[in-house]
């Protein structure tokens, strides 16, 4: 992702969807990127934190936010919070027919967790680099075996 300082900058096409970084110096934690969602499209897959906190926003369509307890469409300038853990779930889609710009907000956290339930993958993630494993790979404790 590229930096920028303005939501309203051209966000790189990635085959349907893009994303642009807003500008976050080192050492900093809270961030926020924008995304565009041509129809169809699909940020990443369901998951959760259990460090950070997000928040959406909403600039432009109507995109659908799968949540823990089901979908819900949104609006141009619906907010919704994504908290940590499982309540916090959350996998954007746009169904509709025009493109969907959102702004997501996001605490960062260094160290943080995430999951991935429907993969069963689960990623530790410490100064923006993520690093996937599965769940089922799980042993009783780090001593000699």
């Amino acid at each position: 992702m590229s930096d920028a300082t303005n939501v309203w900058a051209d966000v790189p096409d990635w085959g349907g969807l893009g994303a642009l970084q807003l500008a976050r110096p080192d050492g900093t934690r809270l961030g926020a990127s924008v995304w565009e969602l041509q129809p169809g499209a699909a940020q990443f897959v369901y998951h959760f934190h259990h460090g950070s906190e997000e928040l959406l926003v909403v600039l432009r369509g109507r995109p659908t936010v799968q949540l823990h307890d089901g979908d819900r469409q949104l609006e141009e300038g619906d907010v919704v919070t994504f908290p940590r853990g499982p309540e916090g779930g959350h996998r954007i889609r746009n169904d509709g027919e025009h493109t969907a710009r959102v702004l997501l907000v996001s605490t960062n956290a260094s160290p943080d967790v995430a999951e991935y339930p429907s993969s069963g993958k689960v990623a530790w993630i410490v100064d923006r680099e993520h690093h996937f494993h599965r769940a089922s790979d799980e042993v009783e404790h780090a001593g000699p075996e």
